[in-house]
């Protein structure tokens, strides 16, 4: 506001003034104009940063309230449990998915695999049963025969089907062994292998057919 226009309003603050009168009810003209031309207070920018740092009134809880709060925490407390044995049941279920599934692959075969072990003792007892002197004579025969134990141990060693052949003089294993008989022989030692009647079989970690063996039974000196 200029000077000039403040000696304006003052010149009109006095007229006012002059023509008053003691004893007139409400606010004069004048006061109307004072509060008029009273500048009003400057207010200060509010201080954002400041206001983000108060920490929000503190409301009791009322036992009501408490109450709920109480109930919601444990009802959270509740389902965290469902959720968390939810979670385990279905880990565990898929763990016992893939082992199922691993058994079914390296032993599905198991029964198919044991049944065909007699096909393959009766063309081993052929093959060995075949003479010397006959063996040229039959070449034929006995090449099919042998080619047919040949294909035969391929498959089973392409579904892991291993064979388990004791040698004599070795240590009798109840594990894959199996005993037929009892012996006393010269030169060898109670437990020892003296015969072996039928090999066994395993069938990736499993035993799929043990061993038939002889075992010594003469006692140690």
């Amino acid at each position: 506001m200029s000077d000039e226009n403040e000696r304006d309003i003052q010149a009109a603050i006095d007229e006012m003034l002059k023509g008053e009168t003691d004893g007139t009810d409400g606010p004069s003209e004048a006061d109307k104009v004072r509060r008029k031309a009273a500048p009003r207070p400057v207010e200060e920018p509010m201080d954002l940063d400041a206001l983000a740092d108060e920490e929000p009134p503190v409301v009791e809880e009322t036992d009501g309230i408490a109450a709920e709060v109480e109930a919601l925490r444990a009802e959270n407390a509740q389902m965290k449990d469902r959720l968390i044995r939810t979670l385990a049941d279905a880990e565990n279920s898929r763990k016992r998915a893939d082992r199922e599934r691993r058994e079914a692959e390296n032993y599905g075969g198991s029964k198919m695999a044991r049944d065909m072990l007699p096909v393959y003792d009766n063309l081993q007892r052929a093959v060995a049963a075949i003479p010397e002197e006959s063996r040229e004579a039959n070449a034929s025969l006995v090449e099919g025969v042998e080619l047919t134990l040949r294909e035969l141990q391929n498959v089973f060693k392409k579904h892991g089907v291993e064979i388990v052949e004791p040698q004599i003089g070795e240590t009798f294993d109840p594990k894959i062994h199996e005993a037929m008989f009892e012996a006393p022989v010269p030169d060898s030692e109670k437990g020892q292998i003296i015969q072996v009647m039928t090999v066994g079989f395993m069938i990736h970690d499993r035993l799929l057919r043990a061993a038939q063996v002889g075992v010594s039974s003469t006692p140690k000196a």
